[in-house]
């Protein structure tokens, strides 16, 4: 049984209330037989005909259309997946499809295990058609990388405050393990591992605030290498539970506000080493920084440090500047920090600079370091306080991992697997947590060498690994006099790259309120806390999600001239509305609780405003639409309120002589109105498009 339809009788004008209601006019449930008989009899006959048989009664398809496919086709839908279904379908495509692969190990065991270590490793994929002509680019792009790491690890290490007297700084700062970890599981090509000076921030930032770095570093270092393991644990978590979506929560304009604040208390906090200051504040906003920076300068900072590290500074912003004018020179700013460093401390060397008052690095250990598994603290009572900081580093690394990897894979034109990219940086970082390594991820400006020096696969981190390895047996006694204010010069050259204001421009250009979660980000790192930035971007872009949520717009459709599509008439002017008819979008995926009311109130105000609307209301005597159709293509569910709200408008628009139509519902909308008896209760005037339910009034 199924409701009457709006349009079988034709009426001859929008004229009175009482020709609408006649029009509309009908039994709400009638057999297939006699509605098809009432098709039959009710319209002319076409030239040309589809025919198709239902309750054995041949119906005139292309002449009864629009009734018969609100009939049959609309209201008798075959019943959605509901949400048990939906939650079966992602419990099986999580876990089922590695039960699959697991069975089909079983079954076939030789090629079972090949295909499952292919899916785990890749380079055992990409490694069958490695040639000696893509190692040779990668050898280089390796060796590139490698003379950019090592100061690089020096430095971030230093900000993350990890103590050179207590962990060797180039192992730990991710520059062996992880690399060679990830180039066994990554799926891009491209992306250089290696630490991050936001994560290193982040690490520095946090963990201070449970250990002091300063006067207990043995805690210290085991809290950041704990922290590792809690961000490898839940970055793996996410991968294999293919809940990369969570990354998603910091939307685009979040991080590039984050990452803009996160480069200047970065380079406030090397003003530390640029200066020469022994002591410094433990707190990152730009206030304490500031404040107490300039009670420093009258008696602590050191001129020669401010001198040497402003000269090589400049040097490397110049390199920069250079290799971006000219891509031929890709290698110059690469090889800069190194360079600085070599310099550097061959001045500090043969002028003895270090007994005028030049802050040293000193003492490095040297060699690989050995296993941290007993340094790990999980009995420890901040352990929840450490898990939420993994869990803080884990997205924040994973959002620069997977955007830093899409971008160089779009210019190459090939795909990475975000789930599989999860799950190596998340072993990495497990592996690295075990092997006094502290968190690693996708460095952009590695990536950018890495790419500009034309590597081919991620052969070019296992060269850079390698070549870093070597370094920490031979050299690292060279390193006693690299100056501290050359680390500093480092970092600060690499913070432009973070601060992106173009792109910040381009947000406020789009998007106001996405400028607003920008800038929020970035006020609540400069001003506040790193994770209070965090917290207030993500509150923002939550509250622009609800806002559209609780507060959808509704557009005045008319058609377009010669054809049966309708858009907004205030986007296209040409659309003309149809004369008693008001055709309404619904701008919002869903009619629930939360905006029921705020639609309805929305829409009776608009009837009330169309009163003396020309347009609408040419040809009625009381000035009112006669019919209002509710184009709900873009509302996919609806809950019992958005029912209750339907009903009521109906009810409203009823004792003002005016009608409430839908067309084009959804499957989940249809469903649900189907089984909250909504169409017998409003009459069933619901049909496939907007243009059949404005035709049938005519």
């Amino acid at each position: 049984m199924a409701p009457a339809v709006l349009g079988i009788n034709p009426a001859p004008s929008c004229g009175s209330a009482a020709n609408i209601n006649s029009h509309f006019a009908g039994e709400t449930e009638l057999s297939n037989s006699k509605f098809s008989q009432t098709l039959q009899t009710s319209m002319p006959s076409s030239a040309h005909q589809t025919r198709i048989v239902t309750d054995e009664t041949t119906i005139d398809l292309e002449t009864n259309g629009p009734a018969l496919r609100a009939q049959h086709w609309v209201m008798n839908p075959p019943r959605p997946p509901g949400p048990w279904d939906e939650l079966k379908n992602m419990v099986s495509e999580t876990f089922l499809s590695h039960g699959e692969k697991f069975k089909a190990l079983m079954k076939q065991p030789v090629s079972g295990t090949i295909s499952m270590l292919g899916t785990l490793f890749p380079i055992l994929v990409w490694g069958r058609d490695y040639t000696v002509a893509k190692f040779k680019r990668d050898l280089l792009a390796g060796l590139t990388l490698a003379s950019l790491c090592i100061p690089q690890s020096i430095g971030y290490a230093t900000l993350a405050k990890l103590d050179p007297q207590t962990v060797n700084l180039l192992h730990s700062d991710t520059s062996v393990v992880p690399p060679l970890i990830y180039a066994f599981m990554g799926t891009s090509r491209e992306i250089g591992i290696g630490p991050v000076a936001v994560v290193s921030l982040l690490l520095s930032s946090m963990i201070q605030k449970l250990e002091d770095p300063e006067a207990n570093p043995v805690a210290y270092t085991r809290l950041v290498l704990t922290v590792t393991f809690f961000a490898g644990l839940f970055q793996a978590a996410f991968g294999f539970l293919r809940l990369g979506f969570l990354v998603d929560f910091l939307s685009h304009a979040a991080i590039v506000g984050f990452m803009g604040g996160a480069a200047v208390v970065i380079g406030l906090q090397q003003l530390k080493g640029l200066l020469g200051l022994t002591h410094f504040t433990v707190k990152t906003d730009v206030v304490s920084v500031l404040e107490f920076i300039f009670k420093s300068v009258h008696s602590s900072w050191s001129p020669y440090n401010f001198i040497l590290g402003s000269s090589f500074l400049t040097f490397l912003l110049i390199t920069r500047f250079m290799g971006k004018r000219n891509r031929k020179i890709f290698w110059l700013p690469a090889i800069a920090p190194l360079i600085s460093v070599i310099l550097s401390t061959l001045i500090v060397f043969l002028t003895r600079a270090d007994e005028h008052g030049v802050k040293i690095v000193k003492h490095i250990k040297g060699g690989l370091n050995p296993s941290s598994i007993h340094e790990l603290q999980f009995d420890s009572p901040h352990a929840a306080e450490v898990a939420k900081i993994g869990l803080i580093v884990a997205v924040i690394a994973l959002a620069e991992a997977i955007a830093v990897g899409r971008s160089f894979a779009s210019f190459k034109g090939y795909h990475i697997d975000g789930n599989k990219e999860m799950v190596a940086i998340g072993f990495m970082n497990i592996v690295g947590s075990l092997t006094s390594c502290f968190a690693a991820t996708g460095s952009f400006s590695r990536s950018a060498v890495n790419f500009s020096a034309g590597c081919e696969t991620a052969m070019s981190n296992i060269v850079m690994a390698i070549t870093v390895a070597l370094s920490l047996e031979l050299f690292t006694r060279l390193l006693y006099y690299t100056p501290i204010a050359i680390l500093a010069s480092i970092i600060l050259s690499a913070l432009p790259g973070l601060i992106d204001l173009n792109e910040a421009y381009n947000i406020w250009k789009v998007d106001k309120l996405d400028f607003l979660a920008c800038i929020g980000a970035f006020l609540g790192v400069l001003f506040v806390s790193v994770e209070i930035g965090l917290l207030v971007a993500v509150m923002i872009s939550f509250a622009k999600v609800l806002l559209n949520a609780i507060k959808p717009g509704i557009e005045d459709l008319g058609r377009f001239p010669g054809t049966d599509v309708f858009g907004e008439v205030n986007q296209y002017p040409m659309a003309i509305k149809t004369p008693g008819i008001l055709t309404i979008r619904i701008k919002s995926a869903l009619l629930c609780f939360a905006n029921s009311n705020f639609i309805k109130e929305r829409i009776l105000k608009w009837v009330d405003d169309k009163e003396g609307d020309e347009d609408c209301t040419k040809g009625n005597a009381k000035g009112r639409p006669k019919l209002v159709i509710l184009d709900m293509s873009s509302l996919m569910n609806i809950d019992t309120s958005g029912i209750a709200s339907l009903e009521e408008l109906h009810k409203k628009l009823m004792l003002h002589g005016t009608e409430l139509a839908m067309a084009n519902p959804r499957w989940q909308v249809i469903d649900k109105l189907r089984l909250a008896n909504f169409v017998s209760k409003t009459g069933g005037r619901i049909f496939l498009t907007v243009g059949e339910a404005v035709d049938a009034f005519l």
